[in-house]
């Protein structure tokens, strides 16, 4: 790749303005895979200014001319997926058979969503004599994470491009490789000029030029509820649009009538995904007490089959976390929960056994959790599962909502009607019932801490539109 250096702006690949430079890591071997530039403010300035200006003519193009870019993206994107599951693999660890399965392939599935949400999307309304009508917001500043970081570009750039805006992306400088690739793939589609920008940076520079930008309209944020806060914070001064896709620490409630052996296997192997670095992970498995012992045997059966390791070995399961910051603090977790008391049934400190070099964890599970543990209330990112015990359903809804974030929720049971009546009551902007998987032209988003706005599908173009009503549009001419 020959971008690594460079960011993409007004339809150009140019040179930085400073000279400060990063090196990305690749966490399963510890060694330097490439060097990116790292942006300040005069890159945002200038990406600003391009998108502002392409804002004017792209903002007027039609809902038949916007289908047709994104067809043209989808049929560039889905040639480049070997390049993209590579890229993802190299700069965050993912295994190749999940880069290749789910991360690499979750952009086409976006992009999809949003341009079936675009041919049937309601951009106007009559309401008696007045016009109501749904308008491009402006200049959108979107900023990623590494852990899905296909999947979270494309739930922001296509439904900004779907609904007529133009846009600043500043990814994680942590796994920058898979942008610079879907700027490639947005720069062939044929994107005009100005409406899709990149700048590499980190967050307390390029990210907060943006985030109190006045050129920027609307901030659109996934990451951690503490970096979420200080993109609010400097919004606030513009009063720009701030939509966040923050943390989680989600309960995931076996009812006392499921069968034990295949929910909780299917609880430790979701919590387990990607390393556990999924914001909606289930990572608080809740069980009545008297399956506690019972739940722990079969907990421990199906964690030690969970094998990390090489990302190209056949046989790896999951792969590292992200970076040596990420290993420290899930390493300090873990110590927290041995140090509370909490039970450790499998897993703890250090690597897995037989690997000296690269970030993995051991997938790591604690029994006999209470909530009020450190380790039931941080979110951890890492493949560590806590398994906290409820006496009936109303307490398991308790504890459930006894945390700060509102992310996602998960309850399972033989009686369908009986999970339905516990999802109802979980607070929490997604549920699944009974192992239901995700849904992309559903709304994803959170309660509380967790965040505010929704992302997927046509509930993912409303962060990008501004509503205006035109008053007496609709009056009869004499």
């Amino acid at each position: 790749m020959s971008h690594y250096t460079e960011f993409f702006i007004n339809g150009q690949w140019v040179k930085p303005k400073g000279e400060q430079t990063l090196d990305v890591i690749n966490p399963a071997t510890e060694e330097v895979a490439a060097t990116i530039a790292l942006g300040n403010k005069e890159d945002v300035d200038l990406a600003v200014e391009a998108a502002r200006k392409a804002f004017e003519t792209y903002s007027q193009t039609s809902r038949e001319e916007r289908i047709a870019l994104l067809e043209k993206i989808l049929v560039v994107m889905t040639r480049r997926q070997p390049d993209l599951a590579k890229a993802i693999s190299i700069e965050m660890g993912a295994p190749a058979k999940l880069a290749k399965t789910a991360q690499a392939p979750s952009g086409i599935g976006h992009f999809s969503a949003a341009l079936d949400a675009l041919k049937e999307f309601e951009f106007e309304e009559e309401i008696g004599t007045t016009l109501v009508v749904k308008e491009p917001i402006g200049v959108c500043g979107l900023i990623t994470p590494w852990n899905w970081p296909m999947n979270q570009m494309a739930c922001k750039v296509a439904p900004a491009l779907a609904t007529g805006c133009t846009m600043v992306l500043k990814p994680s400088e942590v796994a920058p490789l898979s942008a610079l690739i879907l700027a490639e793939i947005l720069e062939e589609a044929g994107v005009p000029a100005g409406v899709f920008n990149l700048v590499n940076g980190d967050g307390p520079t390029v990210g907060a030029a943006m985030s109190s930008h006045p050129g920027i309209d609307m901030m659109s944020f996934t990451g951690s509820t503490g970096a979420g806060r200080q993109v609010m914070k400097a919004g606030a001064d513009t009063i720009k649009r701030v939509a966040l896709e923050l943390g989680g620490k989600s309960a995931n409630i076996l009812l006392d009538d499921v069968d034990f052996e295949k929910m909780v296997g299917h609880a430790v192997m979701s919590c387990m995904n990607n390393s556990g670095q999924s914001c909606n992970a289930p990572t608080r498995l809740l069980v009545p007490n008297s399956r506690m012992e019972e739940v722990a045997e079969i907990a421990k059966a199906v964690a030690a089959k969970v094998k990390a390791g090489d990302p190209n070995a056949e046989d790896t399961v999951i792969g590292p976390v992200v970076s040596k910051a990420q290993w420290s603090k899930i390493q300090g977790l873990i110590q927290d929960g041995i140090a509370e008391n909490a039970k450790l049934i499998v897993g703890g400190p250090d690597r897995p056994e037989g690997l000296t070099k690269g970030y993995y964890v051991k997938p790591t599970i604690f029994s006999h959790v209470t909530n009020d543990m450190t380790i039931a209330r941080e979110e951890v990112f890492g493949p560590v599962l806590v398994i906290i015990g409820y006496e009936n359903d109303d307490e398991a809804v308790r504890i459930a909502n006894d945390t700060n974030y509102g992310l996602s929720g998960y309850v399972s049971s033989a009686n369908l009607d009986r999970a339905r009546n516990v999802a109802r009551r979980i607070r929490t902007g997604m549920v699944h019932l009974n192992g239901a998987p995700l849904d992309n032209k559903a709304p994803f988003g959170g309660y509380k801490e967790s965040g505010n706005g929704r992302e997927w599908g046509h509930y993912g173009f409303e962060d990008f539109l501004e509503v205006k009503s035109i008053y007496g549009y609709n009056v009869k001419q004499a």
